[in-house]
């Protein structure tokens, strides 16, 4: 269910007020457009993964881009 048109998007208030931010944790926050330009480290879980903030990432949640999951390595056949 996607969020309410009425409703402005959802960004922790900490991330919307610091001007010198660089760890998140908050995956489910929304990229605004103050982000722009800036260098952000987004937790996957495990480790931060360094992500560089453009144009045609605002509105989207900042957990996209940090992939949480590891690509199945399948062993070859002989």
């Amino acid at each position: 269910m996607a969020r309410s048109l009425s409703k402005p998007p959802f960004c922790e208030v900490k991330l919307a007020t610091n001007n010198s931010v660089t760890k998140i944790w908050s995956r489910r926050s929304a990229i605004l457009p103050q982000f722009v330009g800036k260098t952000v480290s987004i937790h996957n879980g495990r480790i931060f993964i360094p992500c560089k903030i453009s144009p045609e990432m605002i509105g989207h949640k900042f957990g996209e881009f940090a992939v949480t999951r590891k690509k199945p390595i399948h062993k070859k056949k002989k």
